[in-house]
């Protein structure tokens, strides 16, 4: 199947486009590679509402029957109920395929261990040198073939184990729910509907084709214009995600929702060490907030599974991206249903409104600007590149930062500058971006 120097997974999972990058034959091989011959529990696969999900679906629930593994069918489903599903079950590992926040035309597959975390880095290796190598699959036959069932109330298991884990009541309370058109169309509103909450929902008819177009987490100014006094709660294609919006229309970003759950937690005694978790990408408002609160705030590289290493290794409750990934006290994945729901669970805890929650912290200027590239490789050895950096650093001085990196899912060059003021933040990243551009596009 090729060279076994190469390499499948992103940061996130295995991530292409659809039929084109994810073939049938790549979800079928991989599957396979993916199988190991300890366990004969089943596999848990789920999906978003991509038109390209069913293909791949079938074609990873084809490659582990072939060897001989049993496969459940979860249906459309946020990516948090295939991790909690696989430890209510038992299972051997869950698979989600879906492509996150990226367009329609992509898809992508995530594979899931028995903790109902994401591999690490050397599970997904061990993946990849089987994927790559040329040992021939074991064939089984007759009663050796797996078998596919259908768990048809996977979204009310999930549902039930969220709602089950509320505390306060959320009844007189408002909320609007953009479901990016994705895998939270069904989830979200009967999470919300079955704790009392009043909603309105938006972006919830798939297609097949309009997952995160205009909408959700990436784009939370569709349910800006709308909430007028209410909280709206936008998620990502899988649902990973959680971007809020405040009562007067502003922007709640993974940083904020992080301020917000540290200062709850702290104040109960219930945020362990007084650490919390967090990327390199974290504004440096969140940073000052968190030091003086007494927080320890632990910086990891980009990526939930990063963070998700941090808390376990300090044994951390509480983790995030500014994304809107958040990891809270099981240490498993991000969850935007759970992560909205215990947001919504603060409010009702503490009578505030997010609006008043929100000043935690008070967020540096931030700009981000997306460079495409020919290519990624060797980006961080180019002379130019590191010059236009080193410029920038030194304009900068103390008062602000510049962080620029490579997407781990898309042939982008990221450049993210926060300073003091709006118009310095956005000045220097378009000079560092011209740069890059110029170097590498």
């Amino acid at each position: 199947m090729g060279d076994s120097s190469q390499q499948l997974f992103g940061t996130d999972g295995v991530r292409g486009r659809a039929n084109i990058d994810i073939t049938v034959e790549l979800a079928t091989s991989l599957a396979r590679a993916a199988t190991d011959k300890t366990s004969n529990d089943p596999v848990l696969i789920g999906r978003d509402t991509r038109r390209s999900g069913p293909m791949i679906a079938s074609a990873l629930h084809a490659g582990f029957n072939s060897v001989g593994v049993d496969t459940v069918d979860l249906g459309i489903i946020p990516v948090g109920g295939v991790s909690r599903l696989v430890r209510m079950v038992g299972a051997r590992c869950g698979v989600m395929v879906s492509a996150s926040h990226n367009p329609a035309p992509d898809n992508g597959i995530k594979f899931f261990g028995r903790d109902g975390a994401k591999l690490g880095d050397a599970e997904e290796r061990g993946i990849e040198r089987r994927y790559f190598s040329d040992i021939p699959t074991v064939a089984v036959a007759g009663a050796g073939v797996g078998f596919q069932t259908v768990m048809a109330d996977s979204v009310d298991r999930y549902v039930d184990y969220i709602k089950d884990g509320i505390s306060y009541s959320l009844r007189g309370l408002e909320f609007v729910l953009d479901t990016a058109h994705g895998a939270a169309f069904l989830a979200a509103p009967r999470l919300f509907r079955a704790v009392g909450a009043a909603i309105e929902v938006i972006a919830d008819e798939p297609t097949g084709m309009n997952i995160n177009a205009g909408c959700g987490a990436t784009h939370p100014e569709a349910l800006a214009r709308i909430v007028k006094g209410r909280v709206g709660f936008s998620f990502d294609g899988d649902a990973d995600r959680l971007i809020a919006v405040d009562e007067e229309g502003g922007v709640v970003d993974g940083d904020v929702i992080l301020a917000i759950f540290a200062k709850h937690l702290q104040d109960r005694g219930k945020l362990k060490n007084d650490t919390v978790v967090t990327t390199v990408m974290a504004n440096l408002g969140f940073k000052k907030a968190m030091a003086e609160m007494g927080i320890n705030v632990i910086e990891t590289d980009v990526g939930d599974r990063a963070v998700l290493d941090a808390m376990r290794t300090s044994k951390a409750v509480l983790g995030g991206e500014q994304s809107g990934h958040v990891i809270l006290e099981d240490r498993a994945t991000g969850d935007g249903l759970r992560t909205a729901l215990r947001l919504a669970e603060v409010m009702a805890a503490t009578g505030k409104q997010l609006v008043e929650l929100r000043t935690v912290m008070r967020a540096y200027p931030q700009v981000l600007t997306n460079v495409t590239v020919e290519s990624k490789t060797g980006w961080d050895r180019n002379a130019a590149v590191a010059q236009a950096i080193a410029t920038a650093k030194d304009a900068l001085g103390s008062d602000g930062r510049i962080l620029v990196r490579a997407s781990g899912t898309e042939p982008l060059i990221r450049v993210m500058v926060e300073a003091g003021q709006e118009a310095t933040a956005n000045e220097i990243a378009a000079s560092v971006a011209d740069v890059v551009a110029q170097e590498l596009a």
